[in-house]
């Protein structure tokens, strides 16, 4: 049995990622801050600590290959378990007519929401099978939902992102497939739907908070053993794929 908890939470330094990093450590958790910007993370870093959390930064960019291979190798340095992960990381993309957004930007969406989020679970799976019973939580949106973006009377069909809806949507796609791969492990993956939240990702624009916008995260980051997987859910409970 661990003596402590461990969790890594990518993109976190600011917005959603880093009050979710907020919340597992008021928990009790040891947490990396998993940065592509060291100097921004570590002012994270720094602010969380001097308010008495356990936090560590981890310097990695989800999109490329050999910087999620310097940064699992070096976690696997400070740490021989890893209880959650929380893939966080994502971008918007560009703001442009779902009928003129190209493949080549959608491309560069991808690698982040998607891919990021392979590269990251697939590089620290050996630190998460040594947990006793880790939890991976893939931040999704409702935009990712096919039932709810294709009523075209909801107000999700006026947020039309192409590469940014899709990439989510497959991304719940990741999720299924690990949390069936995942199984003979004890591993739980999940997706949460933090809602409309008020950040940078959309000019603070969104109606609720980022402690708001956490919570259906660091929920399913501290799942009981009998919590459910492969399963996507917001702060309300089960979210429609």
């Amino acid at each position: 049995m661990h003596d402590r908890h461990t969790a890594l939470v990518t993109g976190a330094n600011k917005g959603i990622g880093r009050e979710i990093v907020r919340q597992l450590a008021r928990r009790g958790y040891t947490v990396w801050m998993g940065c592509r910007d060291a100097q921004r993370g570590e002012q994270a870093v720094q602010a969380l600590k001097q308010a008495g959390m356990d936090v560590h930064l981890l310097e990695i960019d989800v999109a490329d290959d050999e910087s999620v291979a310097r940064a699992a190798r070096a976690l696997a340095g400070q740490t021989d378990h890893l209880d959650a992960l929380v893939n966080n990381a994502g971008i918007l993309g560009p703001r442009a007519h779902a009928l003129e957004e190209s493949t080549t930007q959608m491309l560069a969406t991808y690698q982040v929401n998607v891919f990021g989020a392979v590269r990251v679970t697939q590089a620290f799976l050996g630190l998460l099978k040594a947990a006793r019973c880790a939890r991976v939580v893939n931040v999704s949106s409702g935009l990712g939902s096919l039932t709810l973006t294709s009523d075209f009377t909801s107000r999700y069909s006026g947020f039309n992102h192409l590469g940014y809806n899709s990439s989510k949507a497959a991304l719940n796609g990741v999720t299924v497939s690990l949390a069936n791969a995942l199984r003979e492990f004890g591993i739980k993956v999940n997706s949460a739907d933090p809602g409309y939240v008020a950040t940078d990702f959309n000019d603070h624009a969104g109606p609720r908070t980022v402690e708001q916008g956490a919570t259906p995260a660091v929920r399913l980051a501290t799942l009981d053993e009998d919590g459910p997987t492969g399963r996507f859910f917001d702060e309300y409970g089960p979210q429609a794929w």
